[in-house]
């Protein structure tokens, strides 16, 4: 689809992305760090400063105590924390439960494991877990939960109740949770992210993931980092270390000293005006939607102009209106279709200013 805006020069608000500029300060920390000679590899589980001051972030949000040494590493990106945490665990014949619509990582990284994905769907248009379901499909192969909360592309937030849901489901298996944090900090209208490390049941057996490109507006530098009891995170960096070694060494001294300000505090209410925004600018048109309550994407239902296939309904509003999103059927194994696209709001007002008026202009069926 961004190929595509590309070709129409539509708006892409479709690929999750910000395009407003990171923080000058964090850029001119990489560069003093750069200039320093800090340019070589760093130690494969990370930058130390940069472990001891998450462990203390962890702690404050979460008030579990991680072990810089032993419980955290930092890795290039969400993405590849997930795929170690999976190929870290998965075998031939283990089952991972994946929730529907799951964002396009988790499915490859599973199979290229040897491991099959086993799917309960997430019910349009609120998208919460059914519980009984994921009893149903529990069998002596599981081997992981994989979760995601706030969740990409729904928009949903798991509760206090879901994760004491989970920890009954998991308790006295062997059962592994991976859990895709990335978008901890932009949560709406008061709501807490509950992470599984508040839930010591739940964090004894979780990798936590998470994302440095998400929160501080650097989804090109790749940098992430995973949490998670030290038994598990020796497994962990056995594949990280010969998946990439180790990540940006500049970069993480930068975040190292950036964090401690608590710059991060100010992301929900930051992205709160966006999503409030965004609604405000298409209120006259005959898009239905559900106010998303967490991540930076918001799920617009087009049944009141069309009932085509979502894949064809979001191509021709690419080329016809100029504004490309995401069909929502993609994160599906087998494209469910709820009539539903997916709008990055991660952008400048002028960027949904712009894309807003074009998506006024569509025409309603007579």
């Amino acid at each position: 689809m961004s190929t595509l805006a590309q070709e129409y020069n539509a708006i892409n608000l479709s690929q999750g992305f910000p395009d407003f500029p990171a923080s000058e300060e964090l850029i001119s920390l990489v560069h003093h760090y750069m200039k320093k000679g800090m340019n070589q590899y760093a130690p494969m589980q990370g930058v130390l400063s940069l472990r001891e001051v998450l462990a203390e972030k962890a702690y404050d949000l979460y008030g579990t105590y991680y072990h810089p040494e032993s419980e955290i590493t930092i890795t290039s990106g969400g993405t590849q924390a997930i795929y170690t945490a999976i190929t870290a665990f998965v075998r031939e014949g283990d089952e991972v439960i994946v929730f529907e619509p799951a964002y396009d990582c988790y499915v490859p990284a599973i199979q290229l494991a040897g491991g099959t994905p086993v799917y309960v769907s997430l019910k349009a248009p609120d998208f919460v877990p059914d519980w009984e379901a994921v009893k149903k499909v529990i069998t002596h192969r599981t081997r992981i939960i994989l979760i995601n909360s706030p969740h990409n592309p729904g928009g949903s937030a798991l509760t206090r109740d879901d994760m004491k849901e989970l920890e009954k489901i998991v308790s006295g298996t062997g059962i592994l949770i991976v859990s895709d944090e990335v978008y901890e900090h932009i949560l709406f209208d008061g709501l807490e992210h509950n992470s599984v490390m508040k839930f010591p049941l739940l964090a004894e057996r979780s990798l936590a993931v998470f994302s440095f490109g998400k929160t501080y507006h650097t989804t090109g530098w790749k940098l992430g980092y995973c949490f998670g009891p030290a038994n598990l995170m020796a497994e962990f960096r056995r594949i990280h270390q010969f998946v990439v070694f180790c990540a940006n060494t500049p970069i993480q001294y930068a975040l190292s000293e950036y964090i401690r300000n608590k710059n991060y505090m100010g992301l929900p209410e930051f992205y709160q005006k966006k999503r409030d925004y965004f609604l405000k600018l298409i209120g006259s048109t005959k898009f239905r939607y559900l106010p998303a309550q967490g991540s930076y994407f918001q799920l617009l239902d087009y049944r009141g102009y069309s009932d085509e296939k979502d894949t064809d309904f979001a191509i021709r509003l690419t080329k016809e209106t100029g504004v490309a999103s995401i069909p929502t059927s993609v994160f599906y194994h087998e494209a469910q279709d709820n009539k539903l696209l997916r709008f990055c709001f991660a952008k400048e007002d002028q960027t949904l200013e712009r894309a807003a008026e074009r998506l006024c202009r569509i025409p309603v069926p007579a």
